[in-house]
C-alpha cells in the first residue's frame, strides 16, 4: 500500500521514527519510535501544516511516497472518548500506540486523522520484523500553497 509523509528534506528517507521518539506524538509517548504517515498526499499536507508555526513556513520540505505491506492493526475507536481528536490529545491515545509498539505484532497501526475523521493515518512500527519490506519509492520537493497559510 502507498503511504505519504511530508517532512524536512533532510529527513525524507528516514524511517527510524526518531522524531516521534524524541518528541512524542498523538499516538506515542516520548521514548517510543513511530513513523507517522498518511493515506493520501492531501492528508499528509494537512497533517504537516497543523504542526507548523503559521508565521514562517520553511521552504525545505519534501513529500515522500512509501510502499508498505498491508500488515495492519486498526484501532477500535469505540474504546476512546468522544473528544479523542482534541488537542492536547487524551492520554489513552498515547497508551494505545505504545501498546501497539510493545506488542510488535503488526507493522502498521491504522488510526483516523484528528483533522479529517473520515481519513486515515498509518503509523509504522520501525522496530517490527517486516520493516525491511517498507520502501521509500520517491521523495520530491514540496511547497505549501500560499492560500493554505
Amino acid at each position: 500500500m502507498l503511504l505519504y509523509r511530508i517532512t524536512r528534506c533532510t529527513y525524507a528517507k528516514d524511517l527510524s521514527g526518531t522524531g516521534a521518539r524524541l518528541y512524542g506524538g498523538r499516538w506515542n509517548n516520548i521514548g517510543r519510535a513511530m513513523v507517522y504517515t498518511a493515506s493520501s498526499r492531501a492528508l499528509a499536507t494537512l497533517e504537516a501544516l497543523v504542526h507548523l508555526p503559521t508565521a514562517i513556513i520553511p521552504d525545505d520540505f519534501c513529500i515522500t511516497t512509501i510502499d508498505a505491506p498491508e500488515d495492519i492493526f486498526e484501532a477500535d475507536m469505540s474504546l476512546f472518548p468522544p473528544n479523542w481528536n482534541v488537542y492536547p490529545e487524551p492520554e489513552i491515545l498515547k497508551r494505545t500506540g505504545d501498546f501497539f509498539l510493545k506488542q510488535n505484532e503488526h507493522l502498521l497501526l491504522k488510526v483516523p486523522s484528528a483533522i479529517v475523521k473520515q481519513e486515515f493515518n498509518y503509523l509504522i512500527n520501525p522496530l517490527h520484523a517486516r520493516i525491511s519490506e517498507v520502501k521509500v519509492l520517491e521523495t520530491e520537493p514540496f511547497t505549501f500553497d500560499e492560500r493554505l497559510l
